[in-house]
């Protein structure tokens, strides 16, 4: 996600397709509940970020909290360092999927102690560069960062002013490919889509024409089983080698994907705490769910309830005992 101090957020899906300075992030922290940290009341309120793999995660939860434990369960959508504010002020109970903060993690968690951590989701997370796998076959060479400028041209787009255009989601996702453009001497522009589902729509139209494209792009993801991707390697990562956003020459990291509890509600939340403690599924898990959301176009409380139907061995398991 990737620790990583880089991904996603919220922002409106309206955005355009703007450069590196367009369409910045609101925080969005007002919008959270009243019924967050309501103490001594069967309430929830549950952090959801945009990309969907995190609405999955929210919409099981949100389903087993209500169907199986009676909670009342309201869900807020924040941008990602945003949230870890509203998070440690109480203005939501959890998160369930953080991709790597470590500037947030020390000041909320082991400074002030605000925030707790809730254990791991069970996904890992990987953000990289990506190709069609119609391309890399045809150029399998490009899959190498070393050879990225010989097909600027070819990736170039009316939006990325005469260099090759590499395709970010949010402007408000947290990502190092700017340094990584400039650092790595790329003949490259960063151009973001707006949101995952307007980067979504943009990769399919290219697939649907079978033109190249290089884009910033994260595992687990169901869009990999429309849309085939080869992911380019990047200098190989070190720990410590994005410590400074400025100089970031590597990889994103693969991260264990982690949950964070509000510390009072950790503490007196009940059921509702131990079950979001509890609460870890597979990227296969999180993918079938993301697929009927995103794909198929079912509602989330559809998709978590079909899960929810043919997966009772796994979730049982997060019940409070």
């Amino acid at each position: 996600m990737r620790v990583r101090k880089r991904v996603m957020g919220a922002v409106a899906a309206g955005c355009a397709l703007v450069v590196l300075s367009g369409c910045g992030a609101a925080d969005m922290t007002k919008e959270a509940s009243p019924f967050a940290n309501a103490q001594g009341a069967k309430t929830v309120t549950l952090s959801m970020q945009s990309w969907v793999g995190a609405q999955a995660n929210v919409a099981v939860a949100k389903y087993l909290l209500e169907h199986e434990l009676g909670y009342r369960v309201d869900t807020v959508q924040v941008d990602e360092v945003p949230a870890w504010d509203a998070l440690s002020q109480g203005r939501v109970d959890a998160i369930l999927e953080d991709w790597g903060h470590p500037e947030q993690e020390k000041r909320y968690v082991e400074e002030k102690k605000t925030i707790t951590n809730g254990g791991d989701l069970g996904v890992t997370g990987h953000i990289g560069w990506f190709v069609p796998t119609y391309f890399a076959e045809q150029h399998p060479d490009v899959t190498d960062w070393k050879n990225l400028n010989k097909y600027a041209d070819e990736l170039r787009t009316p939006e990325s002013g005469g260099k090759g255009q590499l395709l970010d989601g949010s402007p408000s996702y947290v990502t190092n490919d700017k340094a990584l453009v400039e650092n790595l001497d790329l003949d490259f522009q960063v151009v973001f889509a707006g949101s995952e589902a307007a980067q979504i729509t943009q990769i399919k139209q290219f697939a649907k024409q079978q033109k190249p494209f290089l884009t910033y792009w994260y595992e687990p993801q169901w869009l990999f089983e429309k849309v085939p991707m080869t992911e380019v390697k990047l200098p190989a990562y070190k720990e410590g080698c994005d410590a400074d956003p400025e100089k970031v020459a590597c990889a994103y990291p693969h991260t264990p994907l982690q949950k964070y509890l509000n510390t009072d509600f950790a503490k007196t939340g009940g059921e509702a705490a131990e079950f979001l403690k509890n609460f870890k599924w597979t990227t296969e898990d999180q993918n079938e769910v993301s697929l009927m959301i995103a794909d198929q176009k079912m509602s989330a409380e559809e998709a978590a309830k079909k899960w929810v139907e043919g997966h009772e061995s796994t979730w049982k398991a997060w019940l409070p005992k």
